[in-house]
């Protein structure tokens, strides 16, 4: 199945994106309504809140007053994190319990409002974010549920800004237009990327790669950031080095629109047998096929390897599995670590890049490993190492 987290800050039209998903199709967890669950009356959860807060959070039909508790910890960092504590972990395995009774091919959708503020990011195959403009939020918390300004504010204030948010979007949906509009945005999304997503997921197979040479994306390092936290997690309690490398890593450097990443293990045969399964089921299946690297200078062999790639059609990837301390390994740090150091050759691959994909449009300006640049750029590199002191 495939585990899509869906948040956006209060106000923002998160819920309306919710409902149009499980029109779609989506098995819908919603966290507030689990939230709620988790402290109706007579359970643990309600207990422990008025042992915390006292009674006063207490309606008079002994229900929790939420707005009377939501006046409390929206005020108080300390208060806020105490309820946290509190209702977090119930909601979480409450939450678990509901995705394992969906079928095997779901599109599980978590309507999480506090996703990125738990840290919840890379527990998902893909965030979704709904943003919508501050004064359109304030405009619908005031006409929608009654809420003066300052509250309003105040909530908004308690959570996560806009720019973190976007930091945690795979998928991000604006909502300052219409419903209409949220709804083909919605519709897109559902169909262009979360259906095939499943799909690739349960099929362990890897989405198409655009060859495209594009513009240097200040996003990638980003991009790259949400991925190795997704890889992170998938592996965890291993920690293993990640590394983002190629291209997209070296800023100001035209590329295609694929991001590299390095992932050290022991050995290639460790990483078979404990990690390419973890890494399928997080949405990284295995490329099939024999994989390695050309080594240079050329005409020594080859650099035995593992490669991965995204199941995401919004997000291609090439994971490259290599152990730690081989030539390989140690060459495509080498490679990204100078051309990031050195403007002059940063340029001169830039040039050579552009020559090739006029000259062969259909190579995309991707070098093969064959071209005699690449010697020639080892050279180099292991001269600025050598006087640098660099090390990988």
């Amino acid at each position: 199945m495939l585990m899509v987290g869906l948040t956006g800050g209060i106000g923002s039209g998160k819920s309306a994106v919710a409902r149009r998903l499980a029109e779609r199709g989506a098995v819908l967890i919603d966290a507030d309504r689990i939230a709620r669950e988790v402290v109706a009356p007579d359970t643990p959860g309600l207990a422990e809140i008025v042992e915390s807060f006292s009674s006063r959070v207490l309606a008079a039909d002994g229900t929790l007053d939420r707005a009377a508790l939501g006046a409390i910890v929206f005020a108080d960092e300390a208060a806020r994190r105490r309820l946290e504590e509190i209702t977090h972990p119930r909601v979480r395995s409450r939450t678990a319990e509901l995705a394992a009774a969906a079928a095997p091919d779901a599109i599980v959708v978590n309507d999480v409002p506090l996703l990125v503020e738990v840290g919840l990011v890379p527990t998902y195959h893909l965030v979704v974010v709904v943003e919508t403009a501050v004064p359109i939020r304030l405009e619908r918390l005031a006409r929608d549920r009654g809420m003066d300004r300052a509250e309003a504010e105040r909530r908004i204030a308690a959570q996560a800004d806009d720019a973190r948010r976007r930091a945690a979007a795979d998928a991000l949906l604006s909502n300052d237009g219409s419903l209409t509009d949220l709804h083909a945005a919605v519709d897109a999304l559902w169909s262009g990327r979360l259906l095939p997503y499943e799909r690739n997921v349960r099929e362990r197979r890897v989405a198409p790669q655009q060859a495209q040479l594009v513009d240097y994306d200040p996003t990638w390092p980003r991009q790259y950031a949400r991925l190795a936290a997704r890889i992170r997690h998938a592996l965890a309690p291993a920690d293993l080095r990640i590394d983002h490398i190629g291209s997209t890593a070296v800023p100001g450097l035209a590329a295609k629109d694929v991001i590299d990443v390095q992932l050290t293990v022991a050995t290639l045969d460790e990483a078979d047998a404990t990690i390419a399964q973890r890494l399928a089921d997080a949405g990284f299946p295995r490329m099939s096929g024999e994989w390695w690297d050309d080594p240079r200078p050329a005409g020594r062999g080859r650099w035995e390897k593992r490669l991965h790639g995204s199941a995401d059609p919004g997000r291609p990837v090439r994971l490259h599995v290599r152990v730690a301390d081989s030539p390989g390994w140690r060459y495509a740090l080498l490679m990204r670590d100078h051309l990031r150091a050195d403007p002059g050759q940063r340029s001169a691959y830039l040039l050579f890049k552009q020559e090739l994909a006029d000259s062969a449009p259909e190579s995309a300006g991707s070098p093969t490993a064959g071209d005699p640049w690449f010697d020639e750029e080892y050279l180099r590199a292991e001269e600025w190492a050598a006087q640098t002191g660099w090390r990988p």
